[in-house]
């Protein structure tokens, strides 16, 4: 077999560029760090595109539909496009707005109730039988409206340095503002282009990639698509049903915060597997600075609610959609998770789902190949059944 230049060339440069990426290994990685970060926003757009494109794709679905015009199909784009942002503005903005303040209403409250639970455990028999009485006078004697005001600002302070650090953490180069105003923009004129965008790809596979390669890259594509799309829809419906049920349910059993923990309960269903227990903790915790016997059904109540939601609704709403194995979603959760975090977690879900479903149809095509060569081969084995009479 001869081999040509071309392939010997190809071959010596890459080993060229592996030995000087390792010797310079550190130059080369910053280098890396500083590419990510420019194209962070980047990134953010395309992710806020997706997620608006499904609201835009449904209403352009519903809208104009029956009298299409010129006037209508030309602010029909512009339309859609402007009413899925104001719909995602509005749903955060309203989940921030319930839980936020009731959050801040509970800690206070738990902590203006320190004074009297420190009061009566002072008095308590079997307190003052182990702890010195100089201990319990110096605790009650203490300026505890002084100390409620301090934790009250520390909170706050604490909330908005929390804040101020995952926006400059988010990204290595731009801050999280920046990455959200420029990355807006980028969705933007994605979403108001994205079928000329679309050309422009197939056109660009189709001139520099072998046909092969073409149909391949399109196929991973289109997986990749439905697996993320069917995800983030099937998550957001079970997050509001889970909501829904909650706070329809801590009403009628008359439990505080329904309405905030309705909605903490459906912003935490959107992480796999994780979210129950942090709404339930959290929930619990609020509870229970208005009445522990509550804050014990509450777990109960979440206990059933989750039981329901698991065999239930997570089945139907989600699992119908990625068609993921329970073991699959927890590998892809635990991977996600140790690498980057909660985001990872419920970006590995839908990744592990569309690897699953390729490597799935993959071993099908090759069996159905190596069947029909089995099939083809025990047909010339056999003998044919007219020669075999005439010879008789």
């Amino acid at each position: 077999m001869k081999i040509r230049k071309m392939t010997l060339f190809k071959l010596g440069l890459t080993a060229v560029l592996v030995y000087l990426c390792i010797y310079y290994w550190p130059g080369v990685s910053g280098f890396l760090g500083t590419l990510l970060g420019a194209l962070s926003s980047l990134f953010v757009g395309c992710a806020i595109a997706f997620i608006v494109n499904i609201l835009m794709s449904f209403y352009e679905k519903h809208f104009f539909r029956k009298h299409p015009t010129k006037v209508t199909q030309k602010i029909k784009r512009p339309l859609c496009l402007t009413l899925a942002f104001l719909s995602v503005i509005v749903i955060l903005g309203a989940v921030i707005g319930l839980v936020v303040p009731e959050f801040i209403n509970c800690i206070t409250t738990l902590f203006s109730q320190i004074p009297a639970v420190v009061k009566d455990l002072s008095q308590n028999e079997l307190v003052m039988q182990y702890v010195p009485e100089s201990v319990l006078d110096a605790i009650v004697n203490l300026d505890w409206s002084q100390y409620v005001s301090k934790a009250i600002d520390f909170i706050q302070s604490g909330i908005t340095d929390t804040f101020n650090f995952v926006v400059s953490t988010v990204s290595t180069v731009f801050s999280v503002l920046s990455s959200i105003v420029f990355g807006g923009m980028f969705a933007i004129y994605i979403l108001a282009g994205k079928e000329r965008l679309g050309r422009q790809i197939n056109m660009l596979m189709d001139t520099y990639l072998k046909p092969k390669w073409t149909e391949k890259v399109r196929y991973v594509k289109d997986v990749l698509n439905t697996s993320f799309r069917n995800y983030v829809i099937g998550q957001c419906m079970e997050a509001f049903i889970l909501g829904a049920l909650c706070t329809i349910g801590m009403l009628v059993f008359d439990f505080p915060y329904a309405t905030m923990i309705g909605a903490m309960v459906a912003v935490t269903a959107l992480i796999p597997i994780l979210g129950a227990y942090i709404s339930a903790i959290v929930g619990a915790f609020m509870i229970l600075t208005v009445s522990p016997i509550k804050a014990v059904l509450f777990v109960l109540f979440i206990v059933v609610l989750q039981q329901i939601e698991g065999n239930l609704i997570y089945p139907r709403v989600v699992g119908n959609t990625i068609n993921l194995p329970g073991i699959w979603v927890l590998a892809a959760v635990t991977v996600g998770g140790g690498l980057f975090g909660i985001p990872g977690m419920m970006i590995f879900v839908p990744l592990v789902s569309a690897i699953y479903r390729m490597l799935k149809e993959d071993v099908a095509r090759r069996g159905l190949k190596k069947a029909a060569v089995a099939g083809n081969v025990e047909a010339e084995a056999l003998p044919d059944n007219d020669d075999h009479v005439e010879k008789e």
